[in-house]
C-alpha cells in the first residue's frame, strides 16, 4: 500500500499595519487585537482545515529595521524583542480568552515575520528584477522578499486602515500577481516616538549564534526564543568568500528527560528536532522549498555533541541541531560561537557558560535575553495563558485527554 498522504496545513498570511511606537503591550493591543482575533477565529473554525493545523504567518512591518537589514543586529535587538514578545503575548492572550487552540497539532500555528518597512509606506528603491540570495534570509526581510516568496497562502488578510491599504498596495505591486484578499477591521496605531532608541551594545555582526532548550511540544514561548535567536545572526552575502554563518540549536537528549512530569507524552529527540526545524526554517528561509541545494546530513560521532542534524542553505547558512547531554552543549566546545540567546529565567546559565569559556581561554559570548511572557495586564486569563506556554501543561492536558477517552 502507498504511504498515507496527510493533508497539507491551511496556510494564511495576515498583513498588519506598521507597528506602534513605542510598542507597549497596551499599544499593540489597541492596534492589533481586532484583526488578530478575527483571523484567529476564522482559521480556528475553518472547515477547510479538516482537523489539520492552520499556519498563520503574521507580517509585522517594523519601521526601525527599514534600510538596516545588513547592519549588526545588536543595535536593534531590544526594540525588536519588545515588538515580537508583545505581539506573541497578544496572540496568546486572545487565544486564551476565546478558547482558540494554539498549542496542539490541530490548532492555529501563529508565526511572526518581521518586515523592514517605512512608516510612511514610501519605498525608497524600485522593485528589483531579482533579489540576491542572502536577502531570502529571515526572520527579518524586506517587503519584496515576502511578496515574491514562493509560499502559497490560501488566505491573505489585510487591515482596513490607511496604512494597511498602503501596505497591501505595495505588497500586491511587488508580488506581480493578483491575489484574493480579505480585509478585516483594524484598531488604532499610536506613534509617540519616531523611532526607538538603539541598544548600547557592541556593534558585532555575529556569524555564529547558539540557543539551547528541550523544545518539547512547540509553543509560543519557544517561537519567541527561536525568532530572536535567528534575528541576532547577521546577514552575510552568499559569495563573500567567508565561511557559512551558523545557527546552533542545542536540544536536550531523551535520557535527560526521563524524570520529567508526564514523561510518557514527551516527544522524542527527533520529533523535537523536526518541530524546531519546521518553525525555524519557516521564519529564516524565503526561497524555494524544493531547492536541491539545501542539504540535510545527520551525524553520529563519538564524544559530546556528536549526534547532530546539519542543514545547509544556498545563501551560506548552516543550522546545527545538536543533541546535548549537559547544560553547556556546543557553547564550551565550539570557540567560533560568539553570541548566546536565552530567556530571562535562564540568565544564570549564560553566566555559567561564560565562566567555562574563560577557563578555556576563550572570549565571552554576547548574551541576548528574551522576555518571559506573562498576562499580568489582563484579568481572568493567567492560568489558561500559562498553559499555552508550558510544555509540562501541554503534556498534562494530553494525559487527561487520553484518560478521558479510555
Amino acid at each position: 500500500m502507498p504511504p498515507t498522504q496527510h493533508p497539507l496545513p491551511l496556510r494564511a498570511l495576515l498583513l498588519l499595519p506598521p507597528a506602534p511606537s513605542p510598542p507597549t503591550y497596551a499599544a499593540l493591543k489597541a492596534a492589533y487585537s481586532a484583526p488578530l482575533l478575527t483571523v484567529l477565529q476564522q482559521l480556528a473554525r475553518s472547515p477547510e482545515r479538516a482537523h489539520e493545523r492552520a499556519i498563520l504567518e503574521i507580517a509585522l512591518p517594523s519601521p526601525h529595521l527599514y534600510g538596516q537589514l545588513d547592519a549588526p543586529r545588536g543595535r536593534f535587538y531590544a526594540a525588536t524583542e519588545s515588538l515580537v514578545a508583545g505581539l506573541y503575548k497578544l496572540v496568546c492572550i486572545l487565544a486564551a480568552q476565546n478558547a482558540i487552540d494554539t498549542e496542539d497539532a490541530e490548532g492555529v500555528d501563529a508565526r511572526i515575520i518581521l518586515v523592514a518597512y517605512p512608516r510612511n509606506g514610501k519605498l525608497d528603491e524600485p522593485a528589483p528584477e531579482s533579489t540576491p540570495e542572502h536577502e531570502t534570509q529571515g526572520p527579518a526581510v524586506d517587503l519584496y522578499t515576502l511578496a515574491r516568496s514562493p509560499r502559497s497562502w490560501e488566505h491573505i488578510f489585510s487591515v482596513q486602515c490607511e496604512e494597511g491599504e498602503g501596505l497591501l498596495k505595495n505588497f500586491l505591486a511587488l508580488s506581480g500577481v493578483q491575489r484574493p484578499v480579505q480585509r478585516v477591521r483594524g484598531g488604532i496605531v499610536t506613534v509617540e516616538s519616531a523611532a526607538p532608541s538603539e541598544s548600547q551594545v557592541s556593534p558585532v555582526n555575529h556569524r555564529s549564534v547558539a540557543v539551547g532548550g528541550t523544545f518539547d511540544h512547540m509553543h509560543i514561548g519557544h517561537k519567541l526564543l527561536l525568532t530572536m535567536f535567528a534575528f541576532v545572526l547577521g546577514r552575510r552575502h552568499s559569495h563573500d568568500g567567508q565561511a557559512p554563518s551558523v545557527l546552533t540549536v542545542g536540544i536536550t537528549g531523551d535520557e535527560l528527560l526521563k524524570n520529567k512530569k508526564y514523561a510518557e507524552y514527551l516527544e522524542s529527540w527527533h520529533d523535537r528536532q523536526q518541530g524546531v526545524h519546521d518553525f525555524l526554517t519557516s521564519v529564516i528561509y524565503f526561497g524555494q522549498p524544493d531547492d536541491r541545494r539545501i542539504g540535510i546530513e545527520e551525524l553520529n560521532e563519538p564524544g559530546p555533541n556528536g549526534h547532530a542534524v546539519h542543514v545547509t542553505y544556498p545563501f551560506g547558512l548552516l543550522i546545527k541541531y545538536v543533541e546535548i547531554w549537559d547544560p553547556f552543549g556546543p557553547t564550551i566546545t565550539d570557540d567560533a560561537i560568539t553570541a548566546l540567546v536565552l530567556s530571562l529565567e535562564t540568565r544564570s546559565g549564560g553566566k555559567a557558560v561564560n565562566s567555562k569559556r574563560a577557563e578555556n581561554g576563550w572570549g565571552e559570548l554576547e548574551v541576548f535575553e528574551v522576555s518571559v511572557l506573562d498576562a499580568s495586564e489582563e484579568e481572568c486569563v493567567d492560568e489558561t495563558f500559562q498553559s499555552k506556554l508550558s510544555s509540562t501543561e501541554i503534556r498534562r492536558m494530553r494525559s487527561e485527554r487520553s484518560q478521558s477517552q479510555k
